[in-house]
């Protein structure tokens, strides 16, 4: 999941904690997605990126 909609092979963040912490935001990602009820990520992401200063704040509850 985390390859072919974030293209994670192709990341550029190799060294210290960086992978580790841009995984555990990818999946932030995702599982925030999908309780907020998308059943296609791309689609979601794609959704959120329309407006994207306020729409992910929407999904944690944060605005």
């Amino acid at each position: 999941m985390r390859d072919t909609t974030f293209t994670e092979d192709a990341s550029k963040i190799r060294t210290g904690y960086g992978p580790e912490n841009m995984a555990t935001l990818r999946n932030l990602a995702i599982n925030t997605l999908r309780d907020a009820g998308c059943r296609s990520i791309a689609a979601g992401l794609r959704e959120v990126s329309y407006t994207p200063f306020t729409r992910p704040l929407d999904l944690l509850g944060l605005s």
